[in-house]
């Protein structure tokens, strides 16, 4: 199928008096739009039958307006660099009028912008008989048009009906103030004081398998049985220093707001004490209690912060303990929980000898930038 190609650099009628008008000044990375042309080629991408290639070529030029990279516009439309830089130069040298492929030799296409136009309405508004999402075979023998052009479609589309995404947005009614609070002392940290991230990862399970471990060898990766047996659990309480990367520790039996209080002891004594401590934690019940209000009172150089409902991707910690996750846990066995309690201290002992710090970018703006759009707002 090429509907979807984008063509070589328009070829110029033998029997045009002149070529196209060429824009003058300095070539550029960027391709310049009027509100003009910018509206006319969103309604272009916006019109459900428009065919692929115009859809394409059309999504270059805003993206290039907008500042996006080459090799980002070409991610994203699943087509090489090469392309896009050849239909930028074009826009550029003789504007987003000629969005049309030059004319080609060849086979003609034989799937019509009306049958593409069809497939995408069934993907995005129909289900599959028996089926909760559309597969290329299913699709396939629906519209009678082979599997491999159904996904050279989709992949134009960016469709992709195997996947499911998930999402949560914070119903927090102080959900701006908490975001412009956290990104705030992320980004421009307060002078003579120390920002730590803290939360805790509960039920840690201590997880031995029921057969030895089979080693990897060549062609042939390590191999585990499926099922396993449980030999007990911990919870373990994590301080992240934003600006070192390093962490303090401490695993506990339980993670009640006693053990919390007894890990932010811990805390004070390991942090420097002409330092004011920010901390950055969610709003689970046990950093809430009355308790924990009087330990803040008793010592008022720790100032809490807390990241908004639904929204614990705020917390640098929570990168931490995924590196934790991926890198010892979910590749390791343990047959007692002291042996468990054990490799995780070994573990976060040899982070810290050589700590990578998490570094946050995103301003305030720009967050609620991204959900706006994500949300379609």
């Amino acid at each position: 199928m090429q509907s979807h190609t984008i063509s070589e650099e328009p070829n110029i009628d033998a029997n045009q008096s002149k070529p196209p008008k060429k824009r003058s000044g300095r070539q550029a990375s960027v391709v310049p739009l009027s509100p003009k042309e910018r509206s006319e080629l969103e309604a272009v991408v916006r019109k459900s039958t428009a065919p692929i290639g115009q859809v394409a070529r059309a999504s270059i030029a805003l993206w290039s307006n907008e500042g996006v990279g080459t090799n980002e516009i070409a991610q994203r439309l699943q087509i090489s660099t090469e392309t896009v830089c050849k239909w930028k130069r074009r826009f550029i040298n003789y504007g987003v009028e000629l969005l049309d492929d030059a004319p080609r030799s060849g086979k003609p296409r034989s799937i019509d912008d009306e049958k593409i136009a069809e497939i995408l309405r069934i993907t995005l508004e129909e289900e599959p008989p028996l089926a909760t999402q559309w597969s290329t075979s299913s699709m396939s023998k629906r519209i009678g048009v082979s599997p491999a052009s159904i996904s050279r479609i989709w992949r134009t589309f960016g469709l992709k009906p195997h996947v499911l995404g998930y999402f949560n947005i914070s119903t927090d009614p102080a959900f701006a103030e908490k975001v412009r609070d956290i990104t705030g002392i992320y980004l421009n940290p307060p002078d003579a004081a120390l920002v730590l991230c803290i939360d805790e990862k509960t039920q840690i399970q201590a997880l031995d398998r029921t057969q030895p471990l089979l080693p990897m060898r060549p062609f042939v990766p390590e191999r585990q049985t499926h099922d396993y047996k449980r030999n007990g659990t911990t919870n373990l309480f994590a301080a992240l220093d934003v600006a070192s990367g390093k962490v303090i520790t401490n695993t506990t039996k339980a993670h009640r707001a006693i053990e919390f209080i007894a890990f932010l002891d811990q805390v004070k004594k390991e942090v420097p004490k002409e330092l004011e401590v920010h901390v950055i934690l969610d709003n689970y019940a046990t950093h809430k209690t009355d308790a924990v209000r009087a330990w803040l009172i008793k010592n008022p150089r720790f100032h809490f912060h807390f990241t908004p409902t639904y929204s614990s991707w705020m917390n640098l910690v929570e990168r931490w303990f995924s590196e934790l996750t991926t890198k010892m846990l979910h590749t390791s066995t343990h047959k007692s929980q002291k042996q468990l309690v054990a490799s995780i201290n070994t573990w976060a002992e040899r982070w810290n000898q050589d700590p990578t710090p998490f570094r946050w970018v995103k301003t305030a703006d720009e967050i609620f930038a991204s959900m706006a759009k994500y949300l379609g707002n």
